[in-house]
């Protein structure tokens, strides 16, 4: 888009308010909302806000920071129309007053790994998330219980699943705001729901996701539903993932992942990309999976992944290779849940396949495992030398401070950040009483 069709779509739209968005370190958007009469300073990068009150950004002495809004994300917000008028949104990129990239922004993270990517010759990431959410109902007095709503599992179709209408509803939506809709169904756990929409280069689809979660969240809350992308919100059943589908291309060449001559149809590039991320996996786990409860999902039982390896159908390894070649060829990553920030995800992703590419040696590649893991025992798995995905955010925490690559990746800044959160959630989550432990030990 260009700044006059912007301000065009504005007018004939009827549009009040912009919306500069952006996210914080752990993922949650965050925004500065102008009126339309302020619209060129947007455009001329002179939004101003105050870091120091966003996480993992700056100290108070520091404060001023500067939203440059990404023009091709220019968006209508069709569910926010009022009687004062329309907003549309910007994603914006975080500046410092000299003008330069903020380091502890994870857009311009992400960003720096796909100019590393660029500068190897590989044009294109390619992402397509597969988000799940749970529908819970807000009940009368505003609370809300993790009761189930509906008793259906995969793929169940009306009167048994209580939501497709809302499921529906959402879809049109999104596709209103330019989305292409691939599928929308039922998934395994009661109440549980999945939408899947087009891959797009990595920015866009991380954009899309937290875009996609917005809009899920507000149509669903209009019903008197709350969302849940928790990785685990109800115990003994499936858990929310985000398998995340990434495929790399070259302008001229297409799918870098696919070569007929080669084994599985798989090139020497994409398994030497599976490799770099099967060795660096615990590494990033705290990225892909960052809170408390994602360990919880991360058990077996419930085809989530808990051992790093990978198959061409074995939905018990980390890394499933979908069944169709040429030009849709991809690994499909399958630990990482929806309350991933998807930015850091992909840049600790992105990077990890990229160290594989660049200092895996042909003879060093990983095998494909065939067995199901989970009707293997620990000595078997052992001896297949296959690594288990940390067990708990603990265990994820200190693989991520002794990763080299890792630190390189997210900066010292946002690395440091990043960590001092994740420790200080961990020593909330050890120190607090369960009611489990209520419940098994308060009569002893």
């Amino acid at each position: 888009m260009t700044k006059e069709q912007i301000k065009n779509i504005i007018a004939e739209k009827n549009i009040s308010y912009i919306r500069m968005q952006f996210t914080d370190m752990l993922g949650d958007i965050k925004a500065v909302e102008i009126p339309i009469k302020k619209l060129d300073d947007a455009l001329d990068n002179k939004i101003m806000f105050d870091g120091s009150s966003i996480e993992g950004f700056v100290r108070i002495k520091e404060a001023d920071m500067y939203l440059h809004p990404d023009i091709d994300t220019f968006l209508v917000l069709p569910f926010e129309n009022g009687k004062f008028g329309g907003v549309a949104r910007f994603i914006c990129d975080v500046y410092t007053p000299d003008g330069k990239p903020f380091e502890g922004d994870p857009r311009y993270i992400l960003k720096r790994q796909i100019k590393k990517m660029n500068t190897m010759g590989i044009d294109t990431l390619c992402v397509g998330f597969e988000p799940e959410f749970y529908l819970f109902k807000i009940n009368s007095d505003g609370s809300i219980s993790n009761t189930p709503t509906d008793k259906a599992s995969y793929f169940d179709l009306s009167p048994f699943a209580g939501g497709d209408d809302i499921r529906r509803e959402i879809a049109l939506t999104l596709e209103e705001m330019g989305f292409e809709i691939q599928a929308s169904h039922h998934e395994v756990g009661p109440s549980q729901n999945e939408i899947t929409f087009k891959f797009s280069d990595v920015l866009s689809a991380c954009d899309k996701v937290l875009t996609f979660k917005q809009v899920v969240k507000v149509i669903v809350k209009n019903h008197n539903y709350l969302a849940s992308f928790m990785p685990k919100p109800i115990n003994k059943q499936a858990g929310n993932g985000m398998h995340t589908n990434c495929s790399l291309y070259d302008n001229v060449k297409g799918n870098l992942f696919y070569d007929p001559k080669e084994s599985m149809e798989l090139s020497m590039l994409c398994k030497k990309w599976i490799t770099g991320i099967i060795r660096h996996t615990r590494e990033f786990a705290a990225l892909t999976n960052p809170i408390v409860n994602s360990y919880k999902r991360l058990v077996s039982g419930y085809e989530a992944p808990i051992y790093a390896c990978w198959s061409d159908a074995n939905r018990s390894s980390l890394i499933r290779i979908p069944a169709i070649r040429g030009a849709a060829t991809r690994t499909e990553l399958r630990n990482v849940d929806p309350c991933a920030n998807p930015y850091l995800a992909l840049a600790g992703i992105l990077a990890a396949g990229l160290d594989g590419i660049a200092n895996v040696k042909d003879n060093e590649i990983i095998s494909p495992v065939k067995d199901n893991l989970f009707e293997l025992s620990d000595d078997e798995i052992d001896a297949k030398g296959i690594t288990r995905l940390p067990e708990t955010l603990y265990s994820a925490i200190k693989e991520l401070k002794e990763s080299a690559l890792m630190k390189e990746t997210l900066g010292k800044h946002l690395f440091n950040k990043y960590i001092e959160a994740k420790e200080k959630e961990w020593k909330e989550y050890h120190t607090t009483v369960s009611e489990y432990e209520l419940a098994k030990y308060l009569g002893r």
